[in-house]
């Protein structure tokens, strides 16, 4: 169609999207697939936050929010991010979203300007360079190592950089390869984004899901440039299953932040009211913290397992994931591109992966541990035995 803007026409639909799709139409034609393109967490979200959504309801709270969201939730958040984040916020700073994704997008359109260019460092959600051309913008693409744990370096980002580098988008923990930032290694691409005055997206979704002895740091908290040049992007859907209610925000320095909430009242306007609530009592009720816990909980013991088993295999290799829920797979000795790799996987052995290519790796596949341990055992016997046959 002549008449659909160039924006539109270079965004590449999503693989996800379609990977999901294609197994629901499998699953209603009766058949048997063991699903490991999960991006959410498999348990319903907690009865508490239900109730405080209905109880919302019930009291009438269907009518606009403040655009950037209710004082109250605002003024929670600004409490969460200074007890768990060390990060000092004022509540007209922070903008509740429809969804982290949408807060991603507001902060991308608040800085990117026609033909400006945005590092991406990939393996990399799928959206990032989507959305930066959908903002006029140009994603630079950045290859990480495996070696590296799949993290670019404070050098790899410098020589990546131009005259035209707007913002750098880092992802911690990191979806599809579950890597977490240290705080010596925020430090060192800071040092890097404070030479230009480069705006740093971090997309902190997962904070909540690290194991081990891993520790979150907040991008903005490791100094008082972080502070300065950083949009912090969070929400509630992985850490209390709350994916379908699509409550996210944003936190940034005061000029950013009006910019992020203007954005917000000429598109959304605000968050789904009585969502608001719900995340309202995600974050105040008791019963929050125990939740968080057994999730991650339960997550570690399926990370564990996966790690074992994905091992053994004979010509993939995996970097043991410290955050998310998810292993990016190194399948290079397969010698397959990624779409066809997970086609047959599909079609022939009924297991369900993201192909690398939606991710920036033509080579790797993403699984997921959001399901059962029986299912998970099932699914990586079938990748196995694929990879053996191969």
């Amino acid at each position: 169609m002549d008449s659909l803007s160039q924006r539109v026409t270079s965004v590449t639909p999503s693989l996800t999207l379609s990977v999901t799709n294609q197994t629901k139409a499998m699953r209603a034609a009766g058949e048997e697939i063991y699903g490991l393109a999960g991006g959410e967490p498999d348990c319903d979200t907690p009865d508490f936050i239900k109730q405080a959504a209905y109880t919302a309801l019930t009291e009438g709270k269907t009518k606009y929010t403040p655009a950037a969201g209710v004082p109250e939730l605002r003024e929670g958040l600004a409490k969460k991010l200074l007890v768990d984040n060390n990060l000092s916020y004022e509540p007209k700073d922070i903008c509740v979203t429809s969804g982290a994704k949408q807060a991603c997008f507001n902060a991308i359109l608040a800085v990117v300007e026609e033909g400006d260019e945005v590092i991406i460092p990939s393996p990399y959600w799928v959206s990032y360079p989507e959305m930066v051309k959908l903002a006029g913008g140009v994603p630079v693409l950045v290859d990480t190592k495996e070696s590296n744990k799949w993290k670019i370096t404070a050098d790899e980002f410098e020589e990546a950089m131009s005259p035209r580098t707007k913002m750098i988008i880092l992802n911690t923990p990191g979806n599809p390869t579950g890597s977490v930032y240290s705080e010596d290694e925020i430090k060192g691409i800071v040092e890097v984004a404070s030479y230009e005055d480069i705006i740093i997206l971090a997309d902190e979704i997962y904070e909540h899901l690290v194991y081990g002895e891993e520790k979150h740091v907040s991008v903005a908290s490791v100094s008082e440039d972080a502070y300065n040049l950083t949009i912090t992007v969070n929400g509630f859907s992985k850490s209390h299953s709350m994916t379908g209610w699509r409550v996210g925000y944003t936190a940034a320095p005061p000029a950013l932040a009006k910019a992020l909430s203007t954005i917000q009242g000429h598109t959304s306007s605000n968050a789904t009211t009585f969502a608001q609530y719900g995340a309202l009592a995600a974050l105040n009720d008791p019963a929050s913290k125990p939740f968080i816990e057994g999730l991650r909980g339960e997550y570690d013991v399926r990370r564990q397992f996966m790690l074992g088993r994905l091992k053994a295999i004979p010509n993939v290799s995996v970097v043991e994931p410290k955050g998310a829920f998810y292993f990016f797979v190194n399948c290079t000795g397969l010698g397959l591109k990624s779409v066809n790799l997970c086609d047959k996987l599909l079609n022939r052995y009924k297991v369900a992966a993201v192909p690398g290519i939606a991710f920036g790796h033509d080579s790797g596949i993403r699984v997921s541990y959001c399901t059962t341990l029986d299912v998970l055992n099932e699914g990586v016997s079938r990748f196995e035995e694929f990879c053996r046959s191969h």
